[in-house]
């Protein structure tokens, strides 16, 4: 994945939610695999809500998941039931009130929530219960939901989560934990994925991604459909009908740039149709050239598949560090001036007197793509043809991913010829939103596209913004929850 600190092109990652019961075993291990391995979905903040059958103990944290969890604290969460979320904000600012899972307590019950995805409505809906007296301790859309299902749980979880399923407008697939139960949902339109299936022998398993199965021994049986429900207990697992869904509008960036490539969605492997990506914006977009360059690590696939297409031969051009973005020390400005070379070292014996096809998955304010075009002239490309595929990013996400607005994307304010020449390449191609979806599905059907496009599936609110509920200041840096209590670490 690319480095997300050095120069703000980077689009942020969303979250990634998990949920395993395996019966008569200590599953707080399981969901700590789990959610590593979802970590490239958010690496701001991580937790953890584990229940006993008749406890919720919770721990989350800021930090990556191997920071905020260790094996002391693991053993402290005892339990065959859990639920995970790896976190980056899309609703409420980056602050340890707003890491997940959000855990709330009444009279009637007790539940966890974790969440991927963003409310279009949360602001409207936490006015109105804050007019009838809740009182809300953290800045997120995800307590919105949460205190939604307390409210309705003297009607029975699956109720209380259908519920939140007709109020809350927007993205939303998310885990909810009771004592005795866990339930995954999907909103009606489906816009972020969200996988189950089987856990070992006699277990179950319910994640963002199917790449989170593998690790842990687990197997997916299918994607959830849109507006449906899951639920896992004792008794086995169940799918059930939440809320009726209009049509499916899958998030088409998922497939370009957010899930990882050994994930499957919609029915495909993610790096394969990564691969045919390449194929199909060598179709529209061909030159002649020597050799096809990908962008470390994300663009390799589709490079992969341009040169397939193409016939021009496949050459690494730079290689990436590993490391740069687990250094503590700030680079000065100097530093970030260069920020691309303290990641990215070109191979100029493979470049020198070439023709470059540079393939990349995503432009969005194009600071990058010009560092990298830069570097591959001063290494002695003679030309340096780049080609994106993902479609030009027009619109800002309100679905949850962080982009920036709109003003600030490059493809929105620029014309092609623009464009090209503000990144200096020798030419610039976009693969085409029905190539992108081509790629994907087969299918023009089925996605939502508005960050290409424009077109929300979902109608967005005048004056919509991220941090919606203002910022938190005077945070924690971990957090223990044991019956509704907190407790600093």
């Amino acid at each position: 994945m690319r480095n997300p600190d050095l120069d703000g092109e980077t689009l942020k990652e969303e979250c990634g939610v998990i949920g395993v019961h395996l019966p008569g075993v200590d599953v707080a291990s399981t969901c700590f695999f789990g959610l590593f391995a979802l970590q490239h979905r958010g690496q701001e903040s991580a937790g953890m809500a584990v229940s006993d059958g008749t406890r919720v103990r919770m721990h989350k944290g800021m930090g990556l998941v191997n920071q905020v969890f260790s094996s002391e604290t693991l053993g402290t969460l005892p339990g065959e039931m859990a639920v995970g979320h790896t976190r980056y904000s899309t609703t409420g600012a980056s602050a340890l009130r707003n890491a997940q899972p959000i855990f709330c307590q009444t009279q009637i019950g007790e539940v966890a929530v974790a969440h991927n995805g963003n409310l279009i409505n949360a602001v409207q809906l936490r006015s109105e219960m804050e007019a009838e007296g809740e009182v809300f301790g953290s800045t997120s859309d995800t307590e919105v939901m949460a205190r939604i299902i307390v409210r309705n749980l003297k009607n029975g979880v699956e109720e209380a989560v259908r519920e939140v399923m007709r109020l809350c407008k927007g993205a939303f697939s998310v885990v909810v934990q009771t004592p005795t139960t866990i339930l995954g949902f999907r909103d009606p339109f489906g816009i972020r994925p969200l996988s189950v299936g089987r856990l070992g022998e006699n277990g179950y398993m319910v994640a963002s991604e199917s790449c989170a199965f593998g690790p842990v021994g687990g197997k997916v049986d299918r994607e959830l459909k849109p507006g449906e429900i899951v639920v896992i207990d004792r008794e086995g697992m169940r799918v059930v009908d939440g809320v009726e869904s209009p049509r499916e509008a899958m998030c088409l960036f998922e497939f370009i740039y957010f899930a990882r490539p050994d994930s499957r969605m919609f029915g495909t492997g993610l790096y394969s149709a990564r691969v045919r990506m390449g194929e199909h914006l060598s179709e529209e977009h061909p030159v002649e050239a020597d050799i096809v360059v990908p962008v470390p690590d994300s663009g390799i696939p589709a490079a992969l598949g341009f040169s397939k297409a193409s016939g021009i031969p496949f050459r690494e051009g730079m290689m990436k560090s590993r490391y740069i973005h687990r250094t503590f020390i700030q680079p000065d400005q100097r530093m970030r001036e260069i920020g691309v070379r303290m990641k990215l070292t070109p191979l100029e014996d493979h470049l020198k007197g070439k023709r470059v096809v540079l393939v990349d998955d995503s432009i969005v304010r194009g600071t990058t793509t010009k560092q990298i075009v830069k570097m591959m002239f001063d290494s002695g490309a003679t030309e340096v043809h780049v080609r994106i595929t993902a479609p030009p990013i027009k619109h800002p996400c309100f679905y949850g991913i962080d982009m920036a607005s709109k003003k600030e994307l490059a493809a929105a304010v620029m014309t092609l010829e623009e464009l090209t020449k503000h990144i200096g390449a020798t030419s610039l191609g976009f693969l085409s939103v029905d190539g992108a979806r081509m790629a994907v599905h087969n299918s023009t059907e089925g996605f939502c596209t508005a960050c290409f496009t424009g077109e929300y599936p979902i109608e967005i609110p005048e004056g919509l913004q991220k941090n919606a509920f203002g910022d938190p200041v005077g945070e924690l840096e971990t957090v223990s929850v044991s019956q509704g209590v907190l407790i600093q670490d």
